[in-house]
């Protein structure tokens, strides 16, 4: 197994962590209220980011001997305790960031650029995202996509005049719904509707429509001509990942999508334990979705609830989770993207 460096030699272990908090105009309390996420003062929690090594700001480990250790930090001194990260170049960033949103109001109309665009921050990657909907208001929707094919020049006019809302499509969602968007989709989340979101280690957006809102008493900035660089502008395939195309191989475990960027299923626990296993190949994320239960690894067992986040690391073993919890489960694909 893989070890920090010899100043501090630890075996890996699994690693409970308390997300990183941002508070936003959207926001709403429901993270806070529900899943047991600390406000420290602040008005709201928009997001969780319940695994995150992103520089904007990280998850802290919470038990064992890395306590106090922000995940950025142990990413840094262990890569191997993370997959393929081990095998990257010295100061590849970590591969992923999964969040809970929280949106009281509706977000912004934004996208997303890809791997590639020139103008990303040095460092920044681009952002592939996906979205599982735990719980929706009554007639709650998100905007994915155009109605139809629109040329750059009918994008910049709607922009430019206000009614970019008369062309992008909305889609009415409730609870257990799953949408897979890749870089470039314009999207917008509305209020009213709770999500975990698997993404890209980015923080990268560019918003194009805000709703007239003010923050400070000043508009939001907007990021018109880098949005028309990215954006893909057609119609979002609906539906976009079809649970039911991809096969179970277990009861209670559903996969929801395989990519060269992440591989995600939901897995549901009512009497028999869950068992898998954090191989050579990537590190094991689970999200409490729901529930109650305990996770046993290398020898521990943790207790995980309703907003818990755990990492198992990479080459750690067999696991099991017992209990009646709904959890997340996110790894990296087993061949890297290159």
């Amino acid at each position: 197994m893989p070890v920090l460096p010899a100043e501090s030699p630890v075996s890996p272990y699994p690693l409970l962590l308390r997300p990183y908090v941002s508070e936003t105009v959207w926001g709403g309390r429901r993270l806070a209220e529900e899943y047991g996420v600390a406000l420290d003062g602040r008005q709201n929690c928009a997001e969780a980011w319940v695994l995150s090594a992103h520089p904007k700001g990280s998850s802290i480990v919470v038990n064992g001997p890395c306590a106090g250790l922000s995940l950025a930090d142990l990413f840094r001194r262990a890569p191997a305790w993370f997959g393929p990260c081990q095998s990257a170049p010295s100061g590849a960033p970590f591969p992923l960031l999964i969040k809970l949103i929280d949106a009281r109001d509706d977000l912004s109309v934004q996208v997303h650029p890809r791997d590639d665009y020139p103008g990303l921050a040095p460092g920044e990657a681009g952002k592939t995202e996906c979205w599982y909907i735990l719980d929706a208001a009554p007639g709650a929707r998100l905007l994915l996509g155009f109605r139809e094919s629109v040329s750059r020049e009918a994008f910049a006019a709607a922009v430019a005049d206000h009614t970019l809302l008369d062309l992008v499509q909305p889609v009415p969602v409730r609870a257990g719904d799953f949408f897979f968007l890749p870089a470039g989709v314009v999207h917008a989340i509305g209020g009213g509707v709770l999500l975990a979101e698997v993404q890209q280690n980015s923080d990268t957006t560019y918003r194009v429509y805000d709703y007239g809102r003010l923050q400070n008493g000043k508009p939001r900035g907007l990021h018109v001509a880098q949005a028309l660089d990215v954006a893909l502008r057609e119609p979002y395939p609906l539906p976009c990942v079809s649970p039911s195309a991809l096969p179970s191989p277990r009861p209670g475990f559903r996969p929801l999508v395989r990519c060269p960027l992440f591989d995600v299923s939901e897995v549901t626990l009512r009497a028999d334990p869950y068992r898998g296993a954090a191989g050579e190949t990537s590190f094991v994320s689970l999200l409490a979705l729901e529930g109650a239960g305990f996770v046993s690894s290398c020898g521990e067992t943790l207790p995980l609830r309703k907003g818990g986040s755990l990492l198992l690391p990479a080459a750690s073993g067999p696991f099991a989770v017992s209990g009646r919890l709904r959890l997340l489960e996110t790894t990296l694909p087993e061949s890297p993207r290159p």
